[in-house]
């Protein structure tokens, strides 16, 4: 088979790189340039099951970057193990065909415990002390080391909240320049996140996202160099493109507020009772499941939610086969916002009763996809000083809870979720200059395991 390798640029679209990615247009002039029909929902870990397995998540599972989990009663966001994911792989494909075949997983999801020859993830270690240290998994194990060694700690907290930028793309792509030296893989996919962060913090328009796009463009640049004269077939990915919106959409507010959603409260604050509720929504961009407790009370929620001022469309179990997304672990409804809204997670009626995590990075506890992590709470007036003293407080010993986060979900310019058509601004692309490997028309989100399999196979 023949060596291939997959830059996903998150966000990426034909518009930005018209607009900010020189290096980027230069390679396309002898490539190939295909709109993707993008995944539904059109997020990371949907967009990504569907080109790694050629199915849809009413196959694979992966109905979002969270669910509900019905046995014990949790929603559960950025799980990593690969079994989740209830599909054969490109790998495991590849593999049956030509028993030499191997496979780098640079920070794809679902990345850990897989079939994959290599792989690389983040994992941050947390101490019984309630401190987070910046870390990764990998396959095999002592990769880990060898990486970290040579390349610096994985900047985890470049990866994602408010100090997210270029640091951890810039990052990934030296791994992987290393994994490709030492392990020669026929496979390379990598995972290029930067696009996400500014797009959804000042929305595409912003002539601030054009600085992004050429960051990223450089980074590109240098792995399709590095790659190429290694003999490699190079192809440009993105899972989907960001919209820039206006309105949040509080759905679960609205469903408290008409009884159906319940909250307990710890220690002066509000937490989810998912259990309890008759109905709630697992928020996740532009998408919301609805996950029903009490089976009488769905057309009660599906008219509180088609009520809302922001929702497009609510699928029920017929519109969920349509939009292939009829799966056990999919809410009995699922909202669809309007292009310019996106759905928060946010359950309380009084910011002085949400959870303490609200205020914090916690990707994991908290009931929902929160872009508003992104932000330091421009309440704040010197945030370096008050987050230097936080940090030092935790490095001293102290339990300090580092409440940086603001509760306003208006600061957020950018989303996406919805199901870009092709023709639509933000359409994700498909590029490669194996010109005769792919056809002018748009391809779909699952047609890229099958475009990848023919770049191997030619």
């Amino acid at each position: 088979m023949r060596k291939t390798v997959v830059l996903n640029v998150v966000g990426l679209t034909a518009d930005l790189i018209a607009r900010g990615a020189p290096s980027i247009a230069r390679w396309a002039r002898d490539a190939a340039s295909v709109p993707v029909a993008a995944a539904f929902p059109a997020v990371t870990c949907s967009a990504q099951s569907d080109y790694l397995t050629g199915v849809y998540p009413e196959t694979h599972g992966v109905v979002g970057n969270g669910w509900y989990v019905r046995d014990d009663c949790e929603v559960r966001f950025w799980r990593q193990s690969n079994r989740l994911v209830q599909a054969p792989k490109i790998w495991d494909v590849a593999r049956a065909e030509d028993p030499s075949f191997t496979c780098a997983n640079m920070f794809w999801w679902f990345n850990m415990y897989s079939s994959a020859d290599v792989s690389v993830t983040p994992r941050p270690m947390y101490p019984a002390d309630g401190r987070k240290l910046p870390d990764v998994y990998s396959h095999p194990a002592g990769l880990r080391d060898a990486l970290q060694a040579r390349l610096g700690t994985f900047p985890l907290f470049d990866f994602w909240g408010p100090r997210a930028s270029i640091a951890s793309t810039r990052w990934i792509a030296a791994a992987s320049k290393l994994v490709e030296e030492t392990c020669h893989p026929t496979l390379t996919l990598i995972y290029l996140p930067h696009l996400d962060y500014n797009l959804q913090r000042v929305g595409s328009a912003d002539p601030r996202a054009l600085d992004d796009v050429r960051q990223v463009d450089e980074v590109c640049a240098d792995l399709i160099e590095f790659y190429e004269r290694r003999g490699a077939s190079v192809v440009i990915l993105s899972e989907y493109g960001i919209r820039d919106v206006s309105r949040p959409v509080h759905i679960n507010r609205a469903l408290r507020e008409h009884g159906l959603l319940a909250v307990r409260e710890e220690l002066g604050h509000e937490l989810l009772d998912a259990g309890a509720s008759a109905a709630f929504a697992v928020a996740d961009h532009q998408v919301a499941h609805v996950y029903l407790n009490d089976p009488a009370r769905l057309t009660a929620a599906r008219t509180i939610v088609e009520s809302l001022a922001g929702v497009e469309r609510v699928l029920d179990a017929r519109g969920k086969d349509e939009w292939h997304i009829g799966h056990a672990r999919s809410g009995e409804l699922v909202a669809i916002a309007r292009p310019d809204a996106w759905f928060t997670y946010y359950y309380w009626l009084e910011d002085a009763r949400a959870p303490d995590f609200a205020r914090t990075v916690e990707i994991h506890r908290k009931p929902g996809y929160d872009p508003v992590e992104l932000f330091l709470d421009p309440a704040i007036r010197i945030p370096a000083l008050t987050v230097g003293w936080k940090l030092a407080r935790r490095k001293a010993g102290f339990r300090t809870l580092l409440d940086v986060i603001p509760l306003d979900a208006t600061l957020v310019k950018g989303s996406h979720g919805r199901r870009a058509a092709p023709t639509d601004i933000d359409a994700p692309v498909f590029l490669t200059k194996r010109k005769d490997l792919v056809s002018p028309t748009a391809i779909r989100s699952v047609d890229v395991q099958a475009l990848l399999l023919r770049h191997l196979r030619a």
